[in-house]
């Protein structure tokens, strides 16, 4: 009987975050590699998925307050129930400790396999925002770390993750597994820019900012607005991509600042190649969150030698050294209009620290599947050989 690797997740495309991508690499690789795998998650309106490996969705509706996010709902799908008790797994990797991580805890009691579970993101932010209750957020974020600790190995995708984890309550053992990039890096990145830039019809010499993500208040989005707004004296380009419950205040707070013209809202960009060449057109990528723990885009603008300008002391800038592979600021727009204004006139400066966030930032989803099934087979056999 072939057995299989399960990955559990509340979120896969068409839902598109860092979570998504994360599990879809997953997938994709593991596949690659020849090993059986199958990816369980929620169902979402009009999705065909065309996988070389088994999707299976369960009945969910829509969170409101967080789209295109679903409630899962596995209990109330019989047929999933069914089907998915049927499959013979040998690991079951959870990246997501809501509906999905249920279905994974109950068939880990069935068929006594292990479980893995990442840690992701900071919860308790999203509760704190749905809830509008610091009490009953730190409550839910308890409830999260329950999950964890049923766990049998704990991943986090960068060291700083571990901060937030204690800060919840976890006090379990954890593993750092990095996440990697999907782009590749032409040989010539400079003719590479130069080409994204007339494709996308960018002027050559024009500053090009560009934020990749939901659109919330979490992600310090406001900060990037209120930045440029110091800059009207400068010729400049922002490409603002994702979606998320703040896009229209975001697009107002532009028209107010009077920078409708410099400053874009593009949606959605599902076709890989054409983020590709948003990416690699931009002259540096401004990620100010305070919300992530180990951001993808950031590392997907590296692998694209597009450096980023991070918050000083947030969970993303740990791998970011200020002036080498990227570039940290005070969480101020002040500071950070101050360090734009000064990088755009050092061109060189921010195309070195490309560069060294290629080496030092980037990593192929390839490799990190090579140390996933790694540690997938020491967690399999010492479970083995501790029942």
């Amino acid at each position: 009987m072939v057995k299989v690797i399960g990955l559990f997740s509340d979120s896969y495309p068409p839902i598109l975050d860092g979570v998504a991508l994360t599990v879809q690499n997953y997938a994709y690789w593991l596949h690659r590699k020849n090993q059986p795998v199958s990816v369980i998650t929620v169902k979402t309106p009009n999705c065909a998925d065309e996988a070389d490996y088994p999707v299976y969705r369960y009945f969910s509706l829509p969170l409101l307050f967080r789209k295109p996010f679903r409630m899962g709902l596995p209990a109330l799908d019989r047929r999933f129930q069914k089907t998915v008790r049927a499959i013979p797994f040998k690991l079951l990797h959870v990246h997501s400790p809501f509906s999905s991580a249920e279905v994974a805890l109950h068939i880990a009691r069935q068929q006594k396999v292990p479980v893995v579970a990442t840690f992701h993101s900071k919860y308790k932010d999203d509760f704190a925002r749905a809830t509008y209750n610091k009490r009953l957020a730190a409550w839910m974020a308890k409830r999260v770390i329950t999950f964890y600790e049923k766990a049998d190995e704990v991943w986090i995708p960068q060291p700083a993750v571990e901060e937030t984890l204690r800060e919840y309550g976890y006090k379990g053992k954890v593993v750092v597994m990095n996440n990697g990039a999907d782009f590749t890096a032409d040989s010539n990145m400079d003719e590479a820019k130069r080409r994204a830039r007339a494709e996308l019809g960018i002027p050559e010499a024009l500053p090009v900012f560009l934020f990749i993500g939901q659109h919330i208040w979490e992600k310090n989005t406001r900060l990037v607005i209120e930045a440029l707004a110091q800059l009207k004296d400068v010729r400049f380009k922002m490409f603002f991509i994702g979606t998320g419950y703040a896009a229209r205040e975001l697009q107002a707070l532009t028209h107010r600042h009077g920078m409708g013209a410099d400053i874009s809202f593009l949606g959605v960009i599902k076709d890989r190649e054409l983020l590709k060449r948003y990416y690699t057109a931009a002259d540096l990528f401004l990620f100010p969150s305070l919300y992530d723990n180990a951001p993808l885009v950031v590392r997907e603008a590296a692998a694209l030698h597009t450096p980023s300008v991070l918050v000083r002391g947030s969970t993303a800038s740990e791998i970011v050294t200020d002036g080498y592979n990227g570039f940290l600021v005070d969480n101020s727009s002040g500071a950070l209009a101050a360090r734009i204004r000064a990088l755009i006139t050092s061109p060189q400066l921010i195309r070195e620290a490309g560069q060294h966030a290629a080496h030092t930032i980037a990593r192929p989803w390839e490799n990190v599947a090579d140390e996933v099934l790694e540690r997938y087979s020491y967690i399999i056999r010492n479970y083995a050989a501790t029942r």
